[in-house]
């Protein structure tokens, strides 16, 4: 039964609490690295592990989070998954060693499944299938809202207070939308309930976990380390045995298969999937390069770096919040279309960034950028979750959430790998010892240093040109990806608003699907 009223957009602000706080965790701990790795003597590979370990964790949990939604109902996963992840934000900010630390990142990644999953699934109990679209972009702001607050918030704690005060902050966000959750969310389950299917729990959960170590192993060693190579098709084996299995049981009768292939049959939810995952992957430009551009280049802190940020995230909701009433005139397809143009354009005009570019500049073309990721995103993830009924919503937002996670490792390696071949090919670095060679090659911050070091103003602006050219060419095959889901967004995004009139003709009843035709 839906919330009625004011009351579902006040849930709806719980699920958002929800929602950011995971995202908070990620960012912030970007700026807590250096003082971890003091705090509890990590080495470099132990600070990659609290990052990389966690999203491996998020990835492979994603599926069973839906399954567990679908099967004992969506409040009630929602509400105990963030609880737990208030406990493992807790465990980290006490933790003493490396192997306390990771295991409190491997529960806040089993739980920030559950709440990432779940707070798309809320979407379905809470809002008409026409309200949607403006509810996504709220969650959509959400969600991105954490990448310029983070810093902000995370330098400014890192300067004045404790370090494990970075993580105890999301204590009580968690306790605040537990009680929310609690009192606001009505709860909603399958009718019948899912069986637990383990051979596709197992199949979903090795695949997803070999692909995405595969990805950060390439972004983090090249495309060619067989390390990489050989876990991507591990990953891609056990992704294509799931497929099998999973088709073997939706055709048998009385089989209960962990997701129903039946939802892509429907071209609204397959397509809003896909183009989903391609905005999030041409925005990974923006928020793979820039805080490296201003922290290298310009000579910003963390804080400026999220500071410098924001005109992201206002475009993003200037883009994402009106996304429903532009629907309603112009149609799913064009305002989706409308959004890739726009941040293809907002990337492209990006990518003539220099080492002097104005502050001006660069605040124009991201909100730009992310006025079209709002847009494009908001309806492409409103065209899959109108095929959801409420009862089926966890493994449907789950197969949504997995593409989304697993691309963020995969667009990372893409981008790092152009970025990192032309500022490579750019340095000009003569008559330097090895060492020194080899530090700045490695990353811009290693060459910034390096040449400060050395005193060399021409090593100096040689480090910077070379990355901002890389930066450049990434931003350059963004806007491709970008254009790509323009193509496909013209050619297979369903055109009609059948859900639209569907809606005002009819009464939601929670267990049908209204199609887009």
């Amino acid at each position: 039964m839906k919330a009625q009223g004011a009351r579902r957009w006040w849930a709806l602000a719980a699920v958002s609490l929800g929602v950011l706080a995971v995202g908070l965790d990620g960012t912030v701990l970007t700026v807590a690295l250096p003082t971890l790795a003091k705090a509890l003597h990590a080495s470099e590979s132990d600070l990659q592990w609290f990052t990389s370990g966690y999203f491996l964790v998020l990835a492979a949990a994603m599926l069973p989070a839906g399954l567990l939604g679908d099967r004992f109902g969506h409040k009630k996963v929602l509400t105990i998954a963030l609880g737990l992840f208030g406990v493992g934000s807790v465990a980290c900010a006490y933790s003493t060693s490396v192997g306390e630390f990771l295991a409190a990142r491997v529960l806040l990644g089993l739980a920030g499944a559950g709440v990432v999953v779940m707070a798309i699934s809320a979407l379905t109990v809470l809002f008409t299938k026409t309200e949607r679209p403006k509810a996504v972009g709220i969650w959509a702001a959400a969600n991105f809202l954490s990448l310029p607050i983070g810093p902000i918030l995370g330098g400014w704690m890192l300067s004045h207070f404790w370090w494990g005060w970075v993580f105890l902050i999301n204590a009580p966000v968690a306790a605040i939308g537990v009680v929310a959750l609690i009192t606001l969310v009505p709860e909603s389950r399958a009718a019948e309930r899912p069986g637990f299917d383990a051979v596709g729990v197992a199949l979903s959960v090795a695949g997803l976990v070999a692909l995405t170590y595969g990805f950060i192993e390439a972004g983090q060693e090249g495309w060619s380390d067989p390390a990489a190579v050989a876990a991507m098709l591990v990953g891609l084996v056990g992704l294509v045995a799931f497929g099998v299995w999973e088709r073997r049981l939706n055709r048998r009768p009385g089989g209960k298969p962990l997701l129903d292939l039946s939802l892509f049959g429907s071209a609204s939810f397959t397509w809003g999937v896909i183009l989903a995952a391609f905005a999030v992957l041409a925005m990974i430009g923006v928020l793979f390069t820039m805080p490296q551009y201003f922290q290298g280049v310009l000579g910003a802190d963390a804080m400026g770096s999220g500071l410098r940020l924001l005109p992201v995230i206002l475009g993003l909701v200037v883009g994402a919040v009106p996304a429903e009433r532009i629907v309603r005139v112009a149609g799913a397809k064009l305002v989706a279309a409308a959004g890739f143009l726009l941040l293809a354009t907002g990337l492209l005009v990006g990518s003539t960034t220099g080492v002097g570019s104005s502050t001006l500049f660069l605040a124009v073309w991201m909100a730009v950028a992310g006025m079209g990721l709002g847009l494009a995103l908001s309806t492409s993830t409103s065209a899959a979750l109108v095929e959801l009924s409420e009862e089926r919503s966890g493994v449907g937002s789950a197969v949504l959430q997995a593409v989304n996670k697993v691309g963020g490792p995969f667009g990372t390696a893409i981008l790092g790998s152009a970025l990192s071949s032309v500022y490579l090919s750019r340095l000009v670095l003569p008559g330097l010892p090895a060492p020194a060679v080899a530090a700045i090659r490695r990353s811009v911050f290693a060459g910034v240093a390096v040449a400060q070091q050395a005193g060399s103003p021409s090593l100096l602006h040689s480090v910077r040109s070379a990355f901002t050219a890389g930066m450049d060419m990434a931003l350059v095959v963004s806007a491709g990806i970008a254009m790509v889901g323009l193509v496909l967004t013209l050619r297979f995004l369903p055109r009609s608003n059948a859900v639209q009139h569907n809606q005002r003709m009819q009464p939601e009843t929670g267990r049908e699907l209204a199609g887009i035709r």
